[in-house]
């Protein structure tokens, strides 16, 4: 197999492994209402992070006005 094939297995296997044990966390583990607490908050903070960035780039151009 080439990389990129051996790349697009590993990437395949991981978000497989990713989506049940997050499947686990949320429905079965004890401590589910922190992991949903936990990925609202990262994910609002993602979002509203990224919003930031756009508008404080847009308030400060990067050359002075004459």
């Amino acid at each position: 197999m080439n990389k990129d094939r051996v790349l697009g297995v590993f990437i395949f296997i991981a978000s497989i492994a990713v989506i049940l044990a997050y499947i686990w966390l949320t429905f079965f583990a004890p401590w589910s209402y922190l992991v949903i607490q936990i990925t609202a908050t990262v994910a609002i903070a993602g979002v509203f992070g990224i919003l930031a960035w756009i508008g404080y780039t847009l308030a400060t151009p990067l050359l002075p006005n004459p």
